[in-house]
Order: C-alpha cells, then structure tokens, then sequence
C-alpha cells in the first residue's frame, strides 16, 4: 500500500492522456486552444501504461483519464482495454465534456469503462455556447444519455460554480428526480494565471483571457444555501446530508445530499472553503510525462525522462520519490503556471 509522508493512503492516479480539446471553455483554455508541443514530448499510450503498472505495483488500484478531452485522441478505446487488464486495476474511469460520448460510448463500456464524470457548467444553451466558445449543450446532453444507455455507473456532472455566470443551479439539481445522476457543484479554483479577466467577463464580452480571481469563487456553504432556499421555494422538498454508505461510490472528496424523493443527488466540493488536502488520495501524471503532486502547486517531477532512459525500477523509484514529496497542504495557494488543460483536472 503506498502512503506519503503523512500517512495518507494514495491509491488514486489521474493520467491526462491530451492536453488538447473540441472545446475552448474560458477558464480552461484560451480560445485557439494550448500551443501544440512537438508530439515527441507528450507521452505514449504504451509508456503511460508502463507508468500505470509501476504505479499499481506501488499501491495505485484507481485510474481516471483526463485532459483537455481524453476522446479526442486516436486510441483511447483501446488503451482503456490495455489499462483494464493490469492486475490490480479495481476500476477505470473518464472526465469528459461528453459531446463525443454519442459515437464512443458503446465501445468504451465495452473495453472495460465503469464510470464518466462529466463537466458540464449550464444547462442554458446560450450561456453553455459562451463558456465552451461554440459548444452545443444538445451534444452533451446527448452524451449524458449515451451514458446511461450503455449502462455507466455511476454517472456524475461537473458543474463549476462562478459567481459572475449567474448559473441556475436548480435547473441541475432538477435533473436528479429523473434518473439516478448525481450532480457535484464544484468551487471555481485557482488554477492557472490568475492576473486575468475572470469568466464571466469573458464570457459577456469579446474578451478572450481566462483566468481566475477571487470574486467568482462560491463557497460551497452558499451554494448549499442556495439549493435549500430555492429548492423549498420550488416545492423540491428538504435537502438531506446523504450517509456516506449510501453515497454514489466515488475516489473523491464530495460531499453528497439528496431531495426528497430524488432518485440520485448533489454534493458540493470544496477545495478553498472546506479544503480536503488531509484526504488526498491522488497523483497526476500530465500529458507530457510532469507526475505532480497536489493541483495546486507547481512542483512536477520528470516522468517522461525516467520512462525513456531507466528501469521499471527507476519508474518505481520515482513514484515513491513522489509520495514522500507530496504536501501536506495547498496553503491556500492562488495560481499555478499551468491551466488546468494543461494539468488535467
């Protein structure tokens, strides 16, 4: 079992398979995408699998694949299958932004695909149009049902509250009555520059910067609050705290309540409110081979060149160079000089 040095179990590794995505969403990317690095310096499938087996062999047992937008690289199908097999493996699973879902879905449930994690910030079409720059909501939509057709479970959205998109976060919590969809209002974190225009202005104006700053984050107290009163006011009933044995099975932090009568649930994360960082259970291997520690902070260590020129054992060495390494907290760090498309979420 790999532990850090404070003892927390890490059994969770998070692999950016493309820093590339079909969306610009404004505080992930700017809007003619990341500048594209010479492929020889992204990694391959078969040397993230060779980093996923050591992991394993260190006390990694879950693997979600992130990006950008892990559909949109040629093979992913069939490196799923590839990771699947790994002896130690108990689950793999995906956080996309589901527009290529329609067409994927059946074959990714079928090389070995348990659980999608979908982000999603509005259910309005004109303002999910502003924050994807061009996005369809239809084609997520679309997406979230090819989930459930192909029998994913379970099935969670993403939705990252910013206070200058006047999200209606009801029109979400509504969709939990439908079927058992479980909903995670996620705090607007600092990742990324943050000297920049936040979200909301680029999204009501030509503006093209993303960023974040502080007066768009909303704690998850807030957002609870606001559930509660807008739910009564809408005759939804009392919001409940769900107990943990009845939670949607999860690698994460969130923490989950329940409408009267609902069939699934929300939680709300919150990385700067109700930081978690004494539960951190996860590394992130990026795109182009950087293994990191904590979201938040800037220090990586160089995966790729020890994936290239050592041993497996040198691979394993570094993993737990890792954990050793991993902080205890983020301090409440604002900034980081990646984007999160460049981090992998």
């Amino acid at each position: 079992m790999g532990t850090d040095g404070f003892g927390r179990r890490i059994d969770y590794l998070r692999i950016s398979v493309t820093d590339r995505c079909n969306l610009r969403c404004v505080y992930c990317m700017p809007p003619d995408g990341v500048e594209w690095k010479d492929p020889n310096l992204m990694l391959t499938f078969e040397e993230m699998e060779r980093f996923a087996a050591a992991a394993v062999a260190e006390g990694i047992s879950k693997i979600r694949l992130t990006g950008g937008e892990p559909l949109v690289r040629k093979g992913i199908v069939e490196h799923i299958a590839r990771l699947r097999a790994l002896t130690g493996i108990e689950a793999i699973a995906l956080t996309t932004n589901a527009t290529l879902l329609p067409r994927m879905a059946f074959h990714l449930a079928e090389a070995g695909l348990e659980r999608v994690n979908i982000s999603l910030d509005s259910l309005d079409p004109d303002v999910y149009a502003k924050v994807t720059r061009g996005g369809k909501l239809s084609d997520a939509l679309a997406g979230i049902d090819a989930a459930f057709e192909v029998g994913m479970s379970p099935v969670k959205i993403n939705v990252v509250v910013v206070r200058s998109l006047d999200q209606d976060l009801l029109s979400f919590a509504r969709m939990t009555f439908d079927r058992p969809i479980h909903i995670r209002f996620i705090e607007y974190m600092p990742v990324g520059g943050d000297e920049e225009p936040a979200p909301g202005g680029a999204c009501s104006s030509e503006s093209s910067a993303v960023g974040w700053t502080e007066a768009d984050h909303v704690p998850s107290d807030e957002i609870l609050a606001r559930l509660v009163v807008e739910g009564a006011a809408a005759g939804l009933g009392a919001l409940a705290p769900v107990a943990k044995g009845d939670a949607p099975g999860g690698w994460g932090p969130a923490r989950y309540f329940r409408f009267d009568g609902a069939q699934g649930t929300v939680g709300v994360i919150s990385p700067l409110s109700h930081h978690f960082c004494g539960e951190c259970n996860r590394l992130r291997l990026t795109a182009d081979g950087k293994l990191r520690m904590c979201l938040f902070s800037d220090e990586e260590l160089d995966a790729r060149t020890v994936l290239r020129e050592g041993s497996d054992q040198d691979v394993r060495a570094l993993i737990r160079a890792a954990l050793a390494a991993k902080p205890e907290s983020h301090n409440m760090r604002r900034g980081t000089v990646r984007r999160m498309s460049q981090i992998g979420g």
